[in-house]
């Protein structure tokens, strides 16, 4: 079975034995400073940082090799030696370059931590693709349950928007212009319904996507006299055992990318209208928690969202790679297989901390709902340009109308001068009114409220 404590409170991922013993696990080491990266605190926000980190790496082969020791009847002392903070990590990287990955300097120092009985049972039968590849899930499995949590948290903060603005009319923009009335609290609905089918997404990925890989040196398990040591390492990680190895089948490592792209690209948009609705000029929404200028004062600026946009915005390179790099000469791949690491890796922490950072910006949005109403009124009433016309249409005729209406917005005139003739004040008061034409929006706010409601 998996060592029962997280990776990410584990040592660092690295080649070769520290000085440290099994009382030390609490020790950050020198290979993986404290403070992390200088752009970390923006683009790797959040808890999926420490998951997808060396040391989550390295624990989840060192998991790797502890259940494929198990598997084969090795002694309690090989999983007990696989523990991330009695190896160094910038020793292991260091001595990757040798081998063309890390797991060949691994199996070695932790042959060296264990009994000569019990080294045999070490990597016995396994090629390192199998040990990195199911690593690889493992890692996937906790970012993933960590990502899930903040875009479904994201979710609900939108939720909450979409049921308290449910009748607050807000303008429609098409094309970037006032299109026609609707209600913020709809586009919080419109919000929730896409973080909610990412949220799907992403669990399905998670719970029926990821399998262990065991093959051996070319797929045909030599080493062992049944493939069920494939069932009985999948049962200690808890992971699905696939039918075949995968080593050059990367359709699961391409699958892998879909939801994660996509959840990329709806927090993209979330963010985007949230940087839009607080442009000055708009002034319709606020973080409540905003960031400053290192020059001017009086900038209140959307962090959360930049952030949540900026890291998204890494997803469609990620992606292209990794597909890009599916095409795995014959039984085991010469290069395309180790230009996965970096971009899986990176994929994982960037749609992570852009979850992380829309989660925080929704929890905290602030909606002005006098401002909304005041920019509902800059047209003149051109935002009722629709509504007027088909009011118009019996009295004048459909193109006169059209026509009337359409000159009286191009020269700048108010409708309600324009139409005065036409209409009664009353008439004019009611057919101008925002609040009044908003069609089906509450009722399709109730709509995704109740679905989101009775999700599973």
């Amino acid at each position: 079975m998996r060592p029962s404590s997280s990776r990410s409170e584990r040592g660092p991922a690295g080649g070769g034995l520290s000085d440290s013993g099994p009382g030390d696990s609490g020790r950050l080491f020198e290979s993986e400073p404290a403070s992390g990266g200088l752009f970390d605190g923006v683009l790797a926000a959040g808890p999926v940082h420490a998951a997808t980190g060396d040391r989550a790496w390295l624990q989840a082969m060192l998991d790797v090799e502890a259940a494929l020791a198990q598997a084969a009847g090795a002694p309690p002392e090989v999983a007990a030696a696989c523990r991330a903070e009695r190896f160094d990590i910038a020793a292991l990287g260091a001595a990757a370059a040798e081998s063309g990955n890390p797991v060949v300097p691994l199996v070695r120092a932790l042959r060296a931590a264990v009994s000569p009985e019990a080294a045999r049972y070490v990597h016995a039968g396994a090629t390192s693709q199998d040990i990195l590849d199911t690593a690889a899930m493992l890692v996937a499995r906790d970012a993933l349950s960590l990502i899930l949590a903040d875009v479904s948290a994201a979710a609900s903060a939108a939720a909450r928007l979409a049921a308290a603005h449910r009748d607050t009319p807000v303008a429609a923009r098409t094309l970037l212009q006032q299109a026609l009335p609707t209600t913020f609290g709809l586009v919080a609905a419109g919000w929730l319904a896409a973080l909610d089918g990412a949220a799907d997404r992403l669990a399905a990925m998670r719970d029926s996507g990821l399998a262990v890989q065991l093959g051996g040196a070319a797929g045909t398990l030599a080493a062992f006299d049944s493939p069920s040591i494939v069932d009985r390492l999948a049962e200690g990680l808890g992971l699905p055992a696939p039918a075949l190895p995968w080593h050059t089948d990367r359709t699961r490592i391409a699958d892998l990318t879909w939801p994660l792209g996509t959840a990329c690209g709806v927090i993209a948009k979330v963010a985007g209208d949230v940087v839009l609705y607080a442009q000055t000029e708009v002034g319709e929404v606020a973080e409540g928690q905003p960031g400053g200028s290192s020059s001017l004062p009086h900038k209140r600026n959307p962090v959360a969202a930049i952030s949540a946009r900026a890291c998204a915005a890494q997803a469609p390179g990620l992606v292209a790679t990794l597909l890009g790099s599916m095409g795995h000469e014959h039984q085991r791949a010469a290069g395309a297989w180790h230009a996965e690491w970096a971009p899986f890796t990176g994929l994982l922490r960037a749609t992570g901390s852009a979850a992380h950072w829309l989660a925080r910006c929704l929890a905290h949005l602030r909606v002005d709902a006098a401002r909304m109403r005041g920019n509902l009124d800059i047209t003149g009433g051109a935002l009722l340009a629709e509504r007027i016309s088909a009011a118009l249409a019996p009295k004048v005729g459909p193109n006169e109308a059209h026509d009337l209406v359409r000159d009286a917005v191009a020269g700048g005139r108010p409708l309600a001068e324009a139409l005065a003739d036409h209409f009664s004040p009353a008439e004019l008061a009611t057919l101008l009114d925002p609040a009044s034409y908003l069609g089906a929006a509450p009722a399709l706010t109730d709509r995704a409220l109740k679905q989101h409601e009775e999700r599973p």
